[in-house]
């Protein structure tokens, strides 16, 4: 391609709208415009990047067995209300209704789609195991859409459903579709983890998350160095390291804390050590109340909480109505005689021996609490979220901490599906059962967004080579220099007969204005095309990751570039 031919509008200045460096480089470096918060639109240079990434995909997915097809993106109602997700789904879902009334939604997802189907076209063990998948745009209005491609409300994702007719047919889908994303990602070129994750709206009782690490994600992760888990901070199991209940158990005792209102005031009124305190949070789910007891310096996982009571909604709810529930006083909420309200205990809070807890009386607290004797609890479960330096569950070795942007995720759905929309097949007794079901994500869109906030410079995007828009940027120095750039196009014609793909940049701009341009967009390579070219036959490359240049002969350049590609990931 020559570059005076491409509509790439490079920006000097970073938009003032652009909060990360992947939302900042793909506006300057011309690669999309925003349309509306949270939609945009692909300029050439970067749909040639999403057709790089979708080509990887596509490629992954069929060597693992996927077929591909297209599904409607607005689906009906109906169709959600059988599987029971039209109100589960939240504001997220985009519902609209036809000129009749009918009521539709945009999809975000489609298991209703893909499972009414299957439903309807597979009747027979013979037929399964059957793995679909598609990629095209979907469709979620967030509250808050940011970050440019990271939290769109129309963005370009992959979708596989599985299809299967046990457990174990089940497993190896999950992992033929596990190793196909961690081919997927790393021929991207991309640092990534995969850890374990909460299955959320999309349901299921197994699933990983595969999280590109990048000091800008949204993602928190736990991981260990000493063994192989890793998960998602709304997941990671919390694990209690000490035993607390050795110590001699003393009498429960009620004790006046003027001014006191915080766990901290507390530590320091009573001269204690945090470890010791245990704070109540009410929440509101799905309008009820219900209590959670944690450890004084540990945060409520509200995802942990949310599936051990099985609302929907969960909500903090204001001072008023916190002191109109009866018996509880802000700043000094605790679990002894909290009536009426569903106690969450979480398990490291119950083995706390001779905790310090409020009373739920104005500045007053209690001393030497333990559980079971002087409070009852609803549950006992793990509500916690773990953090760096916490035991690993599986080897005990402190925990370490990451920021991450999930890119992909996989999800043993089960018969949550099928069961709820009536997908079955007969087996070879010729017994009805039901579809055991799975399903595997990936934001494109994302991971291009992702890619950029792992490899990049203060000068712009270095783009690992297998999704880079060209492999190379061809540049004369000087448009006016007749002989310039006839070596450019004559070299331009060489690298388009060897098929890699390049880029020939014949505006008539300064040198500085190309090379720089070049830099943002983050070519893999550039070869000046300019004094010594005329003078000696050789031109440079410069590699864009490392840096170097390198001067090489004209007559060479053809098979030092393939070496150099071959060795660029």
């Amino acid at each position: 391609m020559r570059l005076s031919k491409m509509l790439v509008p490079t920006l000097r200045d970073v938009p003032a709208e652009a909060e990360i460096i992947s939302h900042q480089l793909l506006l300057r470096a011309g690669y999309m415009r925003k349309v509306a918060a949270g939609v945009y639109t692909l300029l050439p240079m970067g749909l040639r990047v999403v057709e790089k990434i979708t080509q990887i995909v596509r490629e992954e997915m069929n060597k693992a067995g996927g077929q591909e097809l297209y599904l409607p993106i607005i689906q009906p109602a109906e169709l959600w209300l059988k599987s029971g997700r039209w109100h589960v789904y939240g504001d997220e879902l985009f519902r609209l209704k036809d000129r009749h009334g009918r009521e539709f939604c945009l999809g975000p997802t489609h298991e209703e789609i893909i499972t009414d189907l299957v439903k309807k076209e597979v009747n027979s063990y013979k037929q399964l195991p059957l793995l679909l998948f598609q990629i095209q745009n979907k469709y979620r209005d967030e509250r808050r859409p940011r970050f440019g491609l990271m939290r769109g409300r129309e963005f370009i994702m992959k979708d596989l459903y599985s299809f299967d007719k046990d457990e174990e047919g089940l497993e190896k889908s999950y992992q033929k579709m596990y190793q196909a994303y961690t081919n997927i990602f790393s021929r991207c070129g991309l640092g990534f983890r995969a850890v374990e994750a909460d299955s959320g709206a999309i349901g299921g009782n197994r699933s990983h998350e595969f999280v590109v690490l990048a000091g800008s994600g949204e993602a928190e992760i736990v991981y260990c160095e000493s063994c192989d888990y890793a998960a998602n901070v709304e997941r990671a199991e919390g694990v209690i390291v000490e035993d607390l209940g050795r110590e001699q158990v003393l009498p429960l005792d009620k004790v006046a804390t003027p001014g006191v209102k915080t766990i901290l005031d507390l530590i320091e009124f009573m001269q204690i050590s945090i470890e010791k305190t245990l704070k109540t949070l009410v929440y509101l789910a799905d309008s009820e109340p219900v209590a959670v007891v944690v450890r004084g310096d540990r945060d409520v996982n509200e995802i942990k909480l949310k599936n051990e009571i099985g609302c929907l909604e969960l909500e903090l709810p204001g001072e008023d109505l916190l002191e109109s529930l009866g018996g509880v006083h802000v700043g000094s909420i605790g679990p002894v005689s909290l009536e009426n309200i569903p106690i969450y205990l979480d398990r490291e809070a119950a083995s706390i021996a001779n905790g310090v807890t409020g009373a739920n009386e104005p500045e007053m607290h209690y001393i030497n609490l333990n559980y079971p004797r002087d409070y009852k609890a609803t549950v006992v479960g793990d509500f916690i979220q773990v953090r760096a330096g916490d035991p690993c569950p599986l080897c005990q070795r402190p925990l370490s901490s990451a920021r991450g942007i999930e890119v992909g995720q996989v999800f043993k759905l089960g018969t949550v599906y099928s069961k709820s929309m009536g997908a079955t097949f007969l087996d070879e007794k010729g017994d009805t059962c039901e579809m055991v079901m799975g399903c595997y994500g990936i934001g494109v869109t994302r991971t291009m967004a992702a890619a950029v906030e792992q490899n990049y410079d203060e000068n712009g995007i270095i783009w690992p080579r297998s999704i880079a828009p060209f492999q190379v940027a061809i540049i004369p120095v000087s448009s006016k220099d007749e002989q310039q750039c006839k070596n450019a196009e004559r070299i331009y014609e060489r690298l388009q007969a060897e098929r890699i793909e390049c880029l020939l940049d014949d505006r008539d701009e300064r040198a500085g204005v190309k090379f720089m341009d070049a830099d943002l967009n983050g070519y893999p390579f550039r070869i000046t095309v300019g004094k010594k070219t005329i003078q000696k036959g050789t031109v440079d490359i410069k590699n864009r990751r490392s840096g170097l240049e390198t001067t090489v002969k004209i007559e060479d350049l053809v098979g030092e570039l393939q070496k150099m590609l071959k060795n660029n990931y």
